[in-house]
C-alpha cells in the first residue's frame, strides 16, 4: 500500500502478504460458496475486458520430472501480476503436491508489488470458477449428471464451482488412485448430492450431461474415448495444459464445438495442439471471450458436444488475486511488511548498508 507524500517526505509502503493461513482465514471470513460466485464474476467482467490486457503465452521450462511455469498479465490501467507454478505428476510419491503456486499483484503507475500471495489454493478456486464459467456458458441448462475424471487436488472445487451455475444432482467420479476416490468422497459429503464411486472412465461418463477430465499424467493420452462420448455433453478438458500433454481421444475435437481461453497459448499447450496452428484456426469455435460478450454464440442446440479446452491463462490469475486483494483490504486481513527499501534519496540504495553499520 502507497501512501500520499509532499515536501520530501519519505513515501510509507507497505506490501500486503497473503500466506496460505490469511487466505483460508479470509474465505472463512468472506465464505465459500461467496468467495466462489465472488471469483466467477470477477472473471466474466475481466474476460469481457480482453482487449484492455496485454497477454502473451506464458514461458515455460520443461525439467526432469515436471514442468516450470511464469504466467504475466497487464492490464492497461492499474495492476500487472505474475504466478509462478509447477506441474510435477510423480510428487505424491514423495508426499509433495503435484501443482505449488505462487504470485504477485504491482501497481502499473509505479511498478512497486502491492500483494504477494500464495497461490496453490488459488489455482485450485480460479481453476473452477473458470470451469463453471465455461459451463454456464456451454452446457444444457437442464444438466444434472457431472462425470469427473481425477480426483486429485483440484476436484471437490469444481464439483463446488459446477453447483454454482447447474442443478447438480449426481456426480460419478473415477481415479486410477483407490486413496484419491476415497478422499474425494469424504471431502464431498453432506453436499446433497448423489455420489457414484465408477469402477471405469466409461462407466462414469455413461450418460453424464457434464465430463470434467481433470488428470495429470505428463504425455499424450486417451483418458476419454469418442465412443464414450454421447451427444449433447459438455466437456471441461483440464489435465491438457503443456506441450505434449493431452487427454482426449483425438476424434472427441472433431466432433465437438471448441472454445479455448487464448489461442497463443493454447495451440501449444492446450488438446488442440495436435492440429497444427493453421488447423486450429479451423476448428476453434472461439476463445471464452468471444462467448461471454456474444460475439460468436455458445451452444445453439441440445444435441451438440461442447469442448472446453482449458490450459489456464494469465487472465485467471489476474482475476484471483485482485480479488483477494480487495477482500483482504476490506476485512484488513493479511500482514503487511516492507520489502522495497524506504530512502531519504530514492537514488542513494547503498544508504541502507551504511544504516545497518550503525
Amino acid at each position: 500500500m502507497l501512501s500520499d507524500f509532499s515536501d520530501g517526505e519519505v513515501e510509507v509502503f507497505f506490501m500486503k502478504i497473503i500466506t496460505i493461513e490469511v487466505l483460508t482465514t479470509l474465505i472463512h471470513r468472506h465464505g465459500f460458496k461467496e468467495f466462489m460466485c465472488d471469483l466467477i464474476e470477477t472473471l466474466r467482467y475481466d474476460f469481457s475486458h480482453w482487449q484492455n490486457f496485454t497477454h502473451m503465452p506464458r514461458p515455460a521450462m520443461h525439467v526432469p520430472g515436471g514442468v516450470l511455469e511464469l504466467m504475466p498479465i497487464c492490464d492497461n490501467e492499474k495492476y500487472f501480476t505474475y504466478k509462478y507454478v509447477n506441474c510435477h505428476p510423480k510428487n505424491p510419491s514423495k508426499h509433495k503436491m503435484t501443482v505449488v503456486a505462487t504470485g504477485q499483484l504491482s501497481e502499473i503507475a509505479s511498478g512497486y508489488p502491492v500483494m504477494v500471495s500464495e497461490m496453490t489454493l488459488l489455482t485450485a478456486f480460479r481453476t473452477a470458477a473458470t470451469s463453471a464459467l465455461a459451463t454456464d456458458l456451454l452446457s444444457r441448462v437442464s444438466a444434472q449428471t457431472v462425470a469427473i475424471i481425477g480426483t486429485g487436488a483440484q476436484s471437490e472445487f469444481q464439483i463446488h464451482a459446477l453447483k454454482l451455475v447447474r442443478n447438480i444432482k449426481e456426480v460419478r467420479y473415477f481415479d486410477i488412485d483407490p486413496k484419491a476416490m476415497d478422499k474425494f468422497a469424504s471431502n464431498m459429503k453432506g453436499q446433497n448430492l448423489k455420489l457414484d464411486r465408477s469402477n471405469s472412465i466409461e462407466e462414469a461418463v455413461n450418460g453424464a450431461d457434464i465430463i470434467t477430465v481433470c488428470t495429470a499424467t505428463k504425455a499424450n493420452v486417451e483418458v476419454l474415448k469418442s465412443k464414450w462420448v454421447q451427444e449433447g455433453v459438455h466437456i471441461n478438458a483440464l489435465g491438457g495444459d503443456t506441450v505434449g500433454k493431452t487427454e482426449l481421444e483425438l476424434d472427441i475435437l472433431y466432433r465437438s464445438k471448441i472454445v479455448i481461453e487464448y489461442f497463443e497459448q493454447s495451440v501449444i499447450e492446450g488438446e488442440i495442439q495436435r492440429f497444427g496452428r493453421d488447423e486450429a484456426k479451423k476448428r476453434v469455435h472461439a476463445q471464452l471471450n468471444e462467448i461471454i460478450t456474444k460475439k460468436k454464440e455458445g451452444r445453439t442446440n441440445d444435441h451438440e458436444i461442447t469442448l472446453f479446452d482449458s490450459v489456464g491463462i494469465g487472465l485467471e490469475d489476474y482475476s484471483a488475486l485482485r480479488l483477494t486483494y480487495d477482500l483482504a483490504n476490506k476485512y484488513s486481513i493479511g500482514e503487511d511488511k516492507n520489502l522495497v527499501p524506504l530512502l531519504d534519496d530514492p537514488k542513494n540504495l547503498f544508504s541502507i548498508i551504511n544504516e545497518q553499520k550503525q
